[in-house]
């Protein structure tokens, strides 16, 4: 068989996995994962190569009503990507019965989309078999998927039907990126992603998604093998300010420690990791806070 490249969108409601599933496929942590909706703000990369293919997968926020310009932004880049690939996954929740409204708004979008989507039911193991069965009932009314695949992304279950099913519709072409490369996402971004993960994970609903991380500063220390990362987290109220501190700092400080883990992983390094607070109101809706922290 000739080589094979392309490539393919994860689109659907926000929290329905897509991020995990593209850390599945990459088999490395590339996007950050969340227990809260719309977390993904960049469309990200994971590159999968073997020697027959080459698969670019594009994790999306997520296609919802936004209500800021960073929440526009979000949404305008999500549609660029389905307009603009080989394959579509559509991902949908397996533990919800009723098909939501953002759903419906989805599937309207990818009826107009040349390429072939394939519905992909995530979470099978949170879900009874006949509470799947009666999901993929009722997309299946509503539009001919080229394929619809059961998965788990967070048990990697149903990952390989999905690349065979992929792998049909790829066409010949050249290698996007060269073999060993796992993204194209520049290692300041996915350090402020991370950066940003445990602010999500440990405030919980305390800190709306009002936080916005800025690399200062990444440099390699000259006299030992450790990065020097300074950061600043924006967020919107001096309320948020006090909870992201901490009593003592002793909640900077937890996001600090636990960021660092990942970040040692990402870069294969030591680090050392320092992070400020600012308050920056309404930073959603500032053309130039956008830009600053690269929503372009």
């Amino acid at each position: 068989m000739s080589f094979r490249s392309g490539f393919v969108t994860l689109i659907g409601s926000p929290n329905t996995g897509k991020s995990t599933l593209l850390n599945a496929f990459a088999d490395e942590k590339i996007a950050i994962t969340s227990s809260r909706p719309q977390t993904t703000r960049n469309t990200i990369k994971a590159v999968v190569t073997t020697d027959d293919y080459q698969m670019i997968f594009i994790d999306t926020s997520g296609l919802h009503k936004p209500k800021t310009k960073l929440g526009k932004y979000m949404v305008n880049a999500a549609e660029r990507t389905i307009g603009d690939v080989d394959v579509v996954l559509f991902l949908a929740d397996a533990g919800f019965k009723e098909i939501s409204g953002d759903e419906l708004e989805t599937i309207a979008h990818l009826k107009r989309v040349k390429a072939p989507v394939f519905l992909i039911i995530n979470k099978i193991d949170l879900t009874k078999k006949e509470n799947l069965l009666l999901k993929i009932s009722k997309f299946k009314d509503l539009m001919d998927f080229k394929a619809i695949i059961p998965i788990s992304a967070l048990k990697k279950e149903g990952l390989n039907i999905i690349m065979d099913e992929i792998l049909k519709f790829l066409p010949e072409g050249p290698r996007f990126f060269p073999e060993d490369t796992l993204t194209d996402q520049p290692e300041k971004l996915l350090v402020a992603e991370i950066i940003r993960e445990k602010i999500l994970y440990l405030t919980k609903d305390e800190v709306p998604h009002g936080a916005g991380i800025e690399i200062l500063s990444f440099k390699q220390r000259e006299d030992k093998d450790i990065i020097n990362i300074e950061a600043e987290i924006y967020c919107e109220k001096d309320s948020h300010k006090g909870i992201l501190i901490g009593k003592q700092g002793s909640m900077l400080k937890n996001i600090g420690a636990q960021a660092r883990v990942d970040i040692e992983k990402l870069l294969g390094s030591k680090v050392f990791l320092k992070l400020w607070v600012k308050v920056k109101p309404d930073w959603r809706n500032s053309e130039g806070m956008l830009k600053t922290l690269g929503y372009k």
